[in-house]
């Protein structure tokens, strides 16, 4: 899971997916949920394992049934953006969906849960960095929904505390 602010952030978890997880022949596939409309717009995702999602339709249970099949695989990663669509990478507070509630309980097996900030900085450069934050949040076995939330969320702040240069502001 990431948090999700460009269509290009699925490209960014591939790239440190191949870096983390490829080694030693482990990752066999690489999956991507993405929104019906996105996939729509930019068909090219489905070559880099982009399946398509569309909350509130019929469909659905299809693409979580995909999603859980995916993961009950051992060497499979499937890359999930819990709050359901795109928003500014400077949001300090990621509302999760109920999708990865409809998800992860429903693993056949033992699959590792992963939460990855992604940050981008320019700082005094034109050339932008690019931060992974990881954690890892256990399995679906011992998930539980806010506790992922609050966990992921507090992680997230303090990434983006220890990644960006704020001004004094005042704690609420």
């Amino acid at each position: 899971m990431c948090n999700h602010f460009s269509f290009l952030d699925g490209a960014m978890a591939l790239y440190l997916s191949k870096k983390v997880f490829a080694t030693n022949d482990r990752l066999k596939t690489f999956q991507v949920m993405v929104l019906k409309g996105q996939m729509k717009k930019r068909k090219w995702l489905k070559y880099l394992g982009g399946f398509s999602v569309a909350p509130g339709s019929r469909s659905i249970n299809e693409s979580l049934a995909h999603a859980r099949e995916v993961l009950s695989k051992p060497g499979n990663l499937l890359l999930l953006y819990p709050q359901g669509n795109l928003e500014s990478m400077y949001v300090r507070k990621i509302v999760f969906q109920d999708g990865i509630n409809q998800i992860l309980p429903r693993v056949e097996g033992d699959c590792q849960i992963i939460w990855t900030s992604i940050l981008i900085e320019y700082f005094e450069s034109f050339k932008p960095s690019l931060h992974f934050s990881m954690l890892d949040c256990g399995t679906n076995s011992d998930f539980d929904f806010d506790t992922i939330t609050n966990r992921v969320n507090a992680y997230h702040e303090t990434a983006m505390k220890r990644q960006f240069r704020f001004t004094n502001e005042d704690e609420k």
